[in-house]
């Protein structure tokens, strides 16, 4: 099964605070339960990734928001694992050393 990683922070949870007092405490970004019914119609494996100390509790949060259901349905873990795509909103896509060294200046 080809498995698609999404970040939660800004990616599934929109994070407007940052980090903020550590708690999961705002909305879903819009689309996103219709973008994950979508992959697991097609077959992917749903994996949601994160740094959060706090990452179990992501399942209630995704239960609440997007019904038992989904939650059920997506892997939740406190890392990144092996996938084909990766969906985070602090990434850079490598290109090469140079253009990823223009984006520190």
């Amino acid at each position: 099964m080809k498995t698609i990683c999404l970040d939660f922070d800004g990616v599934i949870h929109q994070y407007r605070k940052g980090y903020h007092d550590g708690s999961i405490y705002d909305l879903p970004t819009e689309g996103t339960k219709e973008a994950i019914e979508e992959m697991l119609s097609h077959g992917f494996e749903v994996v949601i990734y994160t740094a959060r100390p706090n990452w179990q509790e992501i399942k209630p949060w995704l239960e609440k928001n997007f019904g038992k259901e989904i939650a059920d349905k997506v892997n939740i873990i406190p890392d990144k694992p092996k996938a084909i795509l990766y969906v985070d909103d602090r990434a850079i896509r490598f290109t090469n050393w140079k253009d990823i060294l223009n984006y520190a200046r």
